[in-house]
């Protein structure tokens, strides 16, 4: 067996080698932390290469993700599907082997980082869900969940807020199978942490509730491997390894600089580099092959994926359904009566005909899914109340059970949203979180992270325009729709009225290729009556909802709250002789994915009058209306009064919107 020092400078040989092969990339971290992860990846960390999607496998997240290269020299050793020439082609188009991880492109990532400390927050979400899993599904010798997830991070990760909003809750909720490992190595982009990142850390996170292992030699594989054991016999609080390095170890003249953060060492420090640690071969990424037998570990991880095959084939003997249900939400699939329950709730709603507020919509909705869906896991940035996330049927959980369904965040949009974020990528559950359209700012780069990653997350943004009143222009969202839109991937709704809300919640559950963002009113507003071919074109994102008796001449595009002032609009205009066509569009970015022959039919070129009204920024819409054609919007930002004063004020009524149909007849 190699020695551990061999071991783990093979990391740092791919690293060095990979960074300047694509002259790009971070090679100080991976050699900072190459004695940490060899530990971590040869004594703890249980996974199979060659299944890395096992249920029960630990996980490993990369919250420093710029360096990446130790992620992928250990997915490479270690024996999973990625080659050396995939190595090779480090930062490269279209390689496995991106610039920072990526989920869905490197096998054994299990979430994509950058961002500085959003991993964390992944980490922590991993971590609530196989408590959260464990607690549903494990039962006496039948352990089925019951692993560990395991996060790298930097000084950079634990300067960012969201490690505060995440790590302190984290430590309320004693999520035991939690390890953090810091990088404590005093060194960021600009140099010398001790500039600017003094903290306490060590008592920051005692402060938090978690284990704190201090001072611990990253380098030193012994008391690394007594830090982990010491972790890993904790299980009512998590645990933080803070690990002294230095970055760029073994560089014998960058390391411990600014220099070997984030560019390529050059040739010269690389031969020296290799003289430092011993490494004979000079010979760009060549590995000896008895480093390539010290780290193999498909055996390994074949006998351990086998052994708890071995638990949860007694545990499908004693409970096939249950097993199945295990089953079922591992794979992400949908309960077999899941169709009926949405399309019963749909035509309830429909019949009953309510006005109401698209935020009591919601919860009625979500007391209904959630009943056939258990995977559903709902929670709130300390707005439950408001949000109307506290349906019928939640159950809050605590530090030490596990069992509930739903999670008080407390004032954390951030770090709520990466932590769901995670939830979603551990598999077993749909997670949603929820809070003020406004204050989706504060979470905007777990949104944009969610969408990069396809996580099926549920972001609930209830009080979603000026229409919430009273509150005044920080609490209303003016430019936020418009926004969001903007994001890839990221699908926003905004129903107009109880039947769009629950085939907007059908919608979202159902979607499995990225987020999804619910925009609901605090004020009630307008049933309206649909057949049930109108019905089934919710789904679609924009459809027509009235159309005109004879040809139309012009077209009302509506969302949301304004759906109904589209509809008062065209009673106005038809009575003046103008036939007027009402589309609902409560997912534009749904409706734009649709064929262009159905949105031909929904919005024809012949209707060249065309008007959309939105209580927010108008941007979105001229796509749509075109440049000749005219957006009732809010440009500015709103002010404190009652709502129905607020649209007056702001020119966002039934009459504007006719008077912008008529300014093109």
């Amino acid at each position: 067996m190699p020695a551990r020092r061999d071991l783990a400078n093979a990391i740092r040989i791919l690293s060095m080698d990979a960074v300047q092969q694509a002259n790009s990339g971070h090679p100080g971290m991976p050699m900072g932390m190459a004695d940490i992860a060899e530990v971590l990846f040869n004594d703890h960390l249980k996974f199979n290469p060659a299944n890395p999607a096992w249920p029960d496998r630990d996980r490993f997240l990369l919250s420093n993700g710029h360096g990446s290269m130790l992620q992928y020299a250990v997915l490479h050793l270690t024996g999973y599907d990625l080659s050396l020439d995939d190595i090779r082609n480090f930062r490269q188009f279209h390689s496995k082997t991106p610039g920072h991880p990526e989920n869905f492109m490197t096998p054994g990532v299990e979430t994509t980082t950058g961002p500085l400390g959003q991993g964390l927050g992944n980490a922590v979400g991993m971590a609530l869900a196989e408590a959260v899993l464990g607690a549903q599904f494990n039962s006496g010798d039948s352990q089925i969940v019951d692993h560990h997830t395991y996060c790298f991070a930097g000084d950079g990760c634990l300067m960012e807020g969201i490690s505060h909003e995440v790590c302190s809750l984290a430590g309320t909720l004693g999520l035991g199978k939690l390890v953090v490992f810091y990088d404590d190595n005093g060194i960021s982009i600009d140099g010398e942490t001790k500039g600017w990142f003094t903290d306490d850390t060590p008592a920051r996170f005692e402060a938090y509730g978690w284990q704190v292992v201090r001072n611990v030699d990253g380098h030193d594989s012994a008391e690394i491997n007594t830090a982990i054991e010491t972790a890993k016999k904790e299980t009512g609080k998590p645990t933080l390894i803070c690990c002294k390095t230095v970055i760029g170890w073994g560089s014998p003249n960058k390391k411990g600089t600014a220099g070997v953060h984030g560019a390529a060492l050059g040739d010269d420090e690389i031969k020296a580099a290799r003289a430092e640690l011993g490494w004979k071969d000079e010979t760009r990424f060549a590995i000896p092959d008895n480093i390539y037998a010290g780290w193999d570990h498909r055996e390994a991880g074949k006998a351990a994926e086998q052994a708890w095959r071995d638990i949860y084939d007694v545990f499908a003997s004693a409970d096939a359904d249950k097993a199945a249900e295990f089953d079922r939400r591992l794979a992400g699939t949908l309960p077999a009566d899941w169709a009926k329950v949405c399309g019963n709730l749909i035509e309830k709603m429909q019949a009953d005909g309510k006005r109401t507020a698209t935020r009591k919509a919601s919860k009625a909705a979500l007391a209904v899914l959630s009943a056939s869906l258990p995977e559903l896991f709902g929670g709130s940035a300390d707005l439950s109340g408001s949000n109307g996330t506290d349906f019928d049927g939640y159950k809050p959980l605590a530090a030490g059970d596990y069992a509930g369904n739903y999670l008080q965040y407390g004032v954390r949009e951030f770090g709520m949203t990466a932590i769901t974020n995670g939830m979603s990528l551990h598999g077993g559950f749909t997670p949603f979180g929820a809070t003020f359209l406004t204050f989706s700012d504060y979470a905007r780069n777990a949104v944009r992270m969610a969408a990069i990653m396809q996580a099926r997350n549920i972001l609930v943004y209830t009080h979603d325009s000026i229409g919430l009143g009273e509150d005044g222009p920080t609490h209303q969202a003016v430019e936020h729709l418009a926004s969001l839109r903007l994001i890839p991937n990221l699908h926003v709704w905004r129903p107009g009225d109880d039947v769009e809300t629950a085939v907007a919640w059908q919608a979202a559950i159902e979607r499995d290729s990225g987020p999804t963002a619910l925009a609901l009113s605090r004020q009630d507003m307008d049933h309206q009556e649909r057949t049930a071919d109108q019905v089934q074109a919710i789904a679609r994102g924009g459809y027509v909802l009235r159309d005109a008796d004879d040809d139309a001449r012009a077209l009302i595009i509506g969302t949301g709250s304004e759906v109904e002032m589209a509809m008062a609009a065209a009673d106005k205009l038809s009575a003046e002789g103008v036939p007027t066509r009402v589309v609902s569009m409560p997912c534009l970015d749904l409706f734009l994915e649709q064929d262009a022959n159905y949105q031909a039919s929904v919005l024809p070129d012949a209707i060249k009058a065309r008007v959309a009204v939105e209580a927010g920024s108008p941007d979105s819409w001229y796509r749509l209306v075109g440049l000749s054609g005219k957006v009732v919007g809010v440009n500015h930002f709103g002010l404190s009064a009652p709502a129905e004063e607020v649209y007056e004020a702001f020119g966002m009524t039934a009459d504007a919107v006719a008077g912008a149909v008529r300014e093109q007849l």
